[in-house]
């Protein structure tokens, strides 16, 4: 493998002997030694924390371990020593936990770390993730009552990510493509991830013989010389066609424009190629500016019914087979009859809004993006849908504007980002008083909050449909179902 800087010099031997020695008495005798940067300890795994580090104990440190499951007999390196948590890396497994999988699908993932689980058995991960979420639930007292069901899986938990955003670095004659190392600015090569739908890593291989063959210079951001920064591919898998943006440090259009030319030859699936301008210093990976290499400017995409156009600043779930779970659940809770007013908050390019509308007599969508908005309003009249309108602004305003406005909500649908939402906008939500809410999420731990804010504004959570989004890592996505309380039978109870 590949890496795009130059690895941390072995420790020295005498040191790591030292470190031995004191391991080999066993985790519990760790206490009095002074734990560094190149400790080697062994030590027992109990549980993994919430980014996918396992846990264990180092004496007066509690320790996070890259790479390890729970139940695994490990030596470790330490990386890093704060005051009261250190960090470290797996060095050799002696001996294996009962949830780790003997064949594994990926072989990298003890240097990519990007998917915590992947070394974990299937039915393993389900089981965690739903604790995961039953752990935040218990964290109220309001939500102690709620049904989580079984953990909705995809049919394919391998070669499911049809949107990937990959950092850039190295010399164009040996190019890295891949994703940061943890903690660091170092790009781990990605080859065949697993994790990738096949046509996103076909076109990482031409990129990357791209790059070779033109010489394409690689952007440095200690230098700050160099052209090509990220590369962000996405595939449509109705169409099976792929779009590629080149996010570049200058417009810099010979280079580009070559790479492009060179990439399309290879690889007839491309059909839409973006050159995106970021000038910034930072890790935004995205600029202001985008500049089209070919005719054709987005792809579609089917879910279900319904048909939505990507372009290269759209949202969209990045596993089709897990969208089409969270609308389809969606679509069963709101149980529409055709007369009901919807609300879908944060909307995005309009994919639940859609999916309601035919159910529906009215659904209103609304979006801060105002791109997004644009490519909702579009994909309204790509579908033909007549009764769905989008609005773009501040969601806390236009739902106080919606109040003075008397609008009528039946149902709202709230899919906010992972930061969940405001306290104002969950106040002004229930201020117009819909009969149900639905509350898709992609954070158990901000989920956890709102329902248990929403639970004080007289809405009480009935079950949670967690559904796995993003089978071999740490992340999940939960449908919530609410209901307006009975203030009757509210009073009822408290006497």
């Amino acid at each position: 493998m590949k890496r795009a800087s130059k690895n941390v010099q072995n420790p020295k031997q005498n040191e790591v002997q030292r470190n031995r020695d004191t391991a080999g008495k066993g985790a519990g005798d760790t206490r009095e030694a002074k734990l560094t940067r190149r400790s080697v300890l062994e030590v027992e795994i109990s549980g993994l924390d919430d980014e996918g580090y396992g846990i264990a104990s180092g004496g007066t440190h509690s320790l996070r371990i890259a790479g390890a499951l729970p139940g695994d007999s490990v030596r470790i390196g330490i990386d890093h020593v704060a005051q009261r948590i250190a960090f470290g890396h797996v060095k050799k497994i002696l001996v294996p936990s009962p949830k780790r999988s003997k064949r594994p699908p990926c072989s990298q993932s003890a240097q990519c770390l990007g998917c915590p689980l992947v070394t974990m058995k299937y039915r393993d991960q389900a089981e965690w993730k739903r604790q995961f979420i039953l752990n935040q639930l218990r964290q109220y007292r309001s939500l102690g009552d709620v049904t989580v069901h079984p953990l909705l899986s995809p049919l394919r938990l391998i070669h499911y990510r049809t949107t990937v955003k990959l950092a850039i670095a190295g010399k164009h004659s040996e190019p890295c493509i891949g994703i940061f190392r943890r903690s660091s600015h170092e790009v781990i090569d990605l080859n065949e991830c697993p994790i990738h739908h096949p046509l996103v890593n076909r076109v990482i291989e031409v990129v990357r013989r791209g790059i070779t063959k033109m010489k394409v210079p690689i952007y440095n951001p200690r230098s700050r010389m160099g052209v090509l920064r990220y590369l962000v591919v996405r595939i449509s898998e109705a169409e099976q066609k792929a779009m590629v943006i080149f996010v570049t440090a200058e417009r810099s259009y010979n280079e580009i424009h070559h790479l492009s030319k060179f990439v399309r030859e290879q690889m007839p699936e491309v059909e839409v190629v973006a050159q995106n301008i970021n000038t910034s210093e930072g890790n935004v990976i995205l600029g202001s500016t985008d500049r089209f290499l070919t005719p054709k400017h987005h792809l579609t995409e089917t879910i279900g019914d319904v048909t939505l156009m990507l372009s290269p600043r759209s949202f969209f779930q990045v596993n089709r087979d897990g969208a089409c779970l969270i609308y389809d659940k969606v679509r069963q809770w709101a149980a529409l009859t055709g007369r009901e007013t919807v609300l879908d908050l944060y909307c995005g390019i309009g994919g639940i809004a859609l999916s309601l509308a035919t159910g529906a007599r009215k659904v209103i969508g609304v979006e801060v993006v105002e791109p997004a908005v644009e490519d909702a309003r579009k994909n309204a009249r790509l579908n033909g849908v007549q009764n769905c309108t989008f609005e773009a602004g501040d969601a806390a305003e236009l739902l106080e504007q919606f109040a003075e406005d008397n609008e009528r909500v039946d149902l709202a649908v709230l899919n906010p980002p992972r930061k969940g939402c405001d306290e104002q906008v969950l106040r002004r939500v229930a201020a117009l008083a819909p009969a149900k809410l639905i509350y898709v999420s992609c954070s158990p731990n901000t989920l956890a909050r709102d329902l248990n804010i929403l639970n004080q504004l007289g809405y009480i959570c009935r079950e949670i449909q967690p559904v796995d989004m993003f089978p071999q890592t740490m992340h999940v996505e939960n449908v919530a179902l609410l209901e307006k309380m009975d203030k009757n039978l509210d009073n009822e109870d408290a006497c």
